[in-house]
């Protein structure tokens, strides 16, 4: 398989490199997970363990040629892309994480961590049912638990502080915010992200043409905590 092969090719030349399979968002793996959009009727099909075959069988090769530290899977049970539907959310992402559990068990050693998407408007607007899903997954996953999904600085310092993350994940205001991190921990005011830029060839625009933080906005945060 082509994971087995970049993890070798990587291994040989001493690379020291860490992989996450996008299991999430529509893409192939999800394809696979879901129940509104897989039609096969071979043992990738139909019940809930065949749905999960194909990336148990990725991940399982992928960390036998890399090693369980320096692997990564990242799944999104509940959000609905490119037809990627699935009528029980909170079930898929259960099972997925039992069997990865028991993989871990199996091999004594952890992967480096669990990267779980939910839906943006369930952080945005504080959704009972994205509160109640994710700490269900994070209770269920023994390993460290990754979210992600329309946080911002409070939303995302709070998911940690009640237990629903080890750690959190921003996108699209890390692509506005050329220091991004330096403006979280001073709680430094944000640049407006242009989605229309995000998917576009030029290699500028949107990418690269966001102004850093001004020393004036900087001093004027840090006199704020």
């Amino acid at each position: 398989m082509d994971a087995k092969c970049s993890g070798d090719l990587h291994r040989r030349a001493g690379a020291s490199m860490e992989e996450q399979f996008h299991g999430a968002h529509g893409y192939l793996l999800d394809q696979f997970l879901k129940d509104h959009i897989i039609d096969r009727t071979d043992e990738y099909g139909g019940s809930i363990e065949n749905r999960l075959r194909f990336l148990l069988q990725v991940v399982e090769v992928a960390v036998s040629a890399i090693g369980p530290e320096r692997f990564e899977v990242r799944i999104s049970p509940a959000i609905e892309l490119n037809d990627g539907i699935d009528s029980d959310p909170l079930g898929l992402g259960l099972a997925i994480i039992n069997k990865l559990n028991k993989l871990q068990e199996i091999i004594g050693s952890k992967l480096a961590y669990l990267h779980v998407t939910q839906p943006r408007f369930l952080a945005q607007e504080g959704s009972d049912d994205g509160a109640v899903w994710a700490r269900k997954w994070r209770e269920a996953y023994q390993g460290t638990f990754i979210t992600s999904g329309g946080f911002v600085r409070e939303s995302g310092i709070e998911a940690v502080a009640k237990g629903e993350a080890n750690l959190v994940a921003y996108g699209r205001l890390f692509i506005s915010n050329p220091d991004f991190v330096k403006q979280l921990k001073i709680n430094a005011p944000l640049n407006k992200y242009d989605r229309n830029t995000f998917y576009i060839p030029d290699p500028v625009v949107g990418y690269t043409d966001y102004p850093f933080l001004s020393e004036e906005e900087e001093r004027n945060a840090v006199f704020s905590l």
